[in-house]
């Protein structure tokens, strides 16, 4: 009896020890690839010039997303505009005063999108947008630290069309080394590693909006 207590005590250390090494090897994976996404979000910026395109799609999460879309559009960088995830309810009129105005001027431009509650939602409305208009190039605004789980949500759901990443650095990333902004940018990098490995329809049911 000792003995197969002993070998038993043995084989629970070894089978703890290697899920303690698997643990550790995981965690190391996910900072190494999470330096590399803050590389990635710091350095984001958008093309200058900004190529014209057939489209821009604005995100909604920040009204710096809607007025760097809006501005895209008065600078004629593209000819239609859809903010994607306005929320039901929500009108041209809703936004910031500075928003409202141009939204206003430019309202025949511009699509409202009240479907999309995700960003998988967004990708999705986005393709039925992009389908009804014929466009085959788009701009797409969101924040800098949500471009690269967007794009990657966008490429699935836009086989064929050429994106162009138009990043906004919103008020949250001017402060990098806070706390608040630490575990931010560490949620989105796990929220991009769920959706890169393939779990799209997980993640979906599971990750609101940016």
């Amino acid at each position: 009896m000792p003995r197969v207590r002993r070998f038993r005590r043995r084989r629970r250390f070894s089978v703890l020890r290697l899920f303690a090494k698997g643990f550790v090897v995981l965690a190391g994976l996910w900072l190494a690839g999470f330096v590399i996404f803050l590389a990635v979000v710091l350095t984001a910026a958008p093309p200058n010039p900004m190529p014209h395109a057939g489209g821009i799609v604005a995100l909604t999460g920040g009204d710096d997303r809607v007025s760097a879309a809006l501005a895209l559009l008065a600078d004629r960088d593209a000819p239609l505009l859809l903010i994607s995830g306005a929320g039901r309810g929500t009108y041209l009129g809703d936004f910031t005063a500075d928003d409202a105005a141009a939204a206003t001027r430019y309202a025949s431009t511009i699509t409202l999108g009240h479907m999309a509650g995700t960003t998988h939602g967004n990708a999705l409305e986005t393709s039925n947008w992009v389908r009804a208009h014929g466009i085959h190039s788009l701009i797409v605004v969101t924040a800098d630290y949500h471009m690269p789980r967007a794009m990657q949500e966008m490429h699935q759901a836009l086989p064929g069309i050429t994106l162009i990443a138009a990043p906004v650095r919103p008020p949250a990333m001017r402060n990098l080394f806070s706390l608040p902004t630490l575990r931010l940018l560490a949620g989105e990098y796990s929220k991009y590693l769920v959706v890169r490995l393939g779990f799209r329809r997980f993640a979906a049911s599971l990750i609101t909006q940016d």
